[in-house]
């Protein structure tokens, strides 16, 4: 699982630009909870080989009795809670503040690794000024400039020691291992109501994992002699033999368990639509290049004309997702399952196909017989051949010369004509190109 870094702090002492540096983006995925005034931000951060998840937060005040700042600090505090580590960020140039102790107070309560980022210290990291700072009682204060970005690299590596990563967290299933299966979607979608049903109903086994603890991350099951690792995203507890699904929506959980999965069932619901939230969540697993089958639950609670809206806007916000499965079922009643177990195989087994060197050549060659790449000035790109440089999701290696040139149109091209010879559904598809270098380039 990615390690989870919140970033807290009272309001305007630069959270966000330190967020934005620690994830080199400022795409960061929202979380649009429902009837919450301020929302809690999620992006992928990376320190040398090792990825992480940043959370950043809204101002926070701890004792705010009411209104939208009692929101703001409950937001804070889930994700405190769903951190392994907090970085506490201060403003050197204001010194400490009343409101620092009160967080400082709350934070030396929860138990969690805390790291103290004090901001705004371009030039300072010997200043006299840091010295305050310890009063907060939360250790040696690491002055920062995230405007800058200086000591953000040291503030992350602190925050990542001594958590042990997961060296094999690309590892891919061999045949016959099992299914890496992680169901993602939004609150009250009806991802407990469906894991319920796969565990209690359509023949499917459970059994007991020796050293699975109380709050297991995975479920073990068996379905038509294919094993699966059913990766928890709905809240899932073990009580003795039985399990149980607590529809409680964890941003954190779904991010850890599309990155840790092979296939991720998107679960969205029709009597709602497509909502940002569930783009957002479709623009991750695409990120991640994580098979993926669309599921669309209480499908019987819809009538005729609102399935033909939702099939509209599945087309025109899901758009980057074309590739995968749409299938209609109803959880509750059972509905439509079938369909999905064979389209999470189909789905798996492109993701992990092999695409010999000599056919992927012979259908480069063949396209561009077809459709030549467009002339880039004096020079036309020349590819010359294709190898599979990876699985899960599948990436095509292409050879050859100027390919710098090559458009995105030409490439998509190219992905339908090998999705199609192959048949590779469910699964994104990667294409990189390398131009050979011209041994004359450096010459006079």
């Amino acid at each position: 699982m990615k390690p989870v870094i919140a970033v807290v702090g009272r309001p305007n002492v630069g959270k966000s630009t330190l967020f934005n540096r620690m994830t080199k983006s400022r795409d960061a995925i929202v979380a649009d909870f429902a009837g919450l005034t301020r929302d809690r931000h999620y992006g992928d951060g990376r320190s040398g080989e090792h990825e992480f998840i940043v959370v950043d937060t809204g101002g926070f005040e701890p004792d705010s009795p009411t209104g939208i700042v009692k929101e703001m600090a409950k937001q804070t505090r889930q994700a405190v809670a769903e951190a392994d580590a907090v970085i506490f960020v201060v403003d050197v140039r204001s010194g400490v503040a009343g409101q620092d102790f009160d967080i400082a107070r709350y934070l030396r309560t929860v138990g969690k690794k805390v790291i103290l980022a004090v901001n705004k210290a371009e030039g300072m990291q010997e200043s006299p000024l840091l010295a305050e700072f310890f009063e907060l009682g939360l250790g040696d204060p690491h002055p920062i400039s995230a405007a800058h970005g200086q000591g953000i690299r040291s503030l992350t590596e602190a925050a990542l020691a001594h958590f042990e990563f997961d060296e094999e967290e690309e590892a891919t299933p061999e045949d016959g291992g099992p299914i890496r299966l992680a169901v993602a979607g939004r609150p009250n979608v009806g991802k407990s109501t469906l894991i319920n049903t796969w565990l209690g109903e359509e023949r499917l086994v459970a059994f007991d994992q020796p050293g699975t603890t109380r709050d297991a991350t995975t479920v073990p099951f068996e379905r038509g002699g294919q094993k699966f690792e059913l990766i928890d995203t709905a809240g899932l507890r073990r009580k003795g033999k039985v399990f149980e699904a607590i529809e409680k929506f964890s941003v954190v959980k779904t991010l850890q368990a599309i990155a840790d999965a092979n296939v991720v069932l998107l679960l969205l619901d029709a009597t709602q639509g497509v909502t940002d939230q569930d783009a957002h969540i479709a623009g991750y697993i695409l990120e991640s290049g994580r098979a993926v089958v669309i599921a669309i639950n209480k499908w019987d609670a819809v009538d005729d004309y609102q399935k033909q809206t939702l099939q509209r806007s599945i087309e025109q916000r899901l758009a980057f997702l074309k590739f995968a499965a749409v299938l209609h079922i109803s959880a509750i009643k059972r509905q439509g399952l079938g369909p999905v177990w064979k389209a999470i195989g189909d789905a798996h087994a492109s993701a992990v196909k092999k695409m010999p060197t000599p056919v992927l050549t012979r259908l480069l060659q063949e396209a561009v017989e077809h459709q030549a790449p467009k002339r880039a000035g004096a020079f036309r790109p020349k590819l010359r051949y294709a190898h599979q440089g990876g699985m899960n999701p599948p990436l095509i290696v292409i050879h050859g010369n100027s390919l710098d040139h090559i458009t995105d149109s030409y490439k998509r091209f190219l992905e339908g004509r090998f999705r199609e010879h192959f048949k590779l559904t469910g699964t994104p598809m990667r294409i990189e190109m390398r131009s050979s270098k011209n041994p004359f380039d450096n010459k006079d």
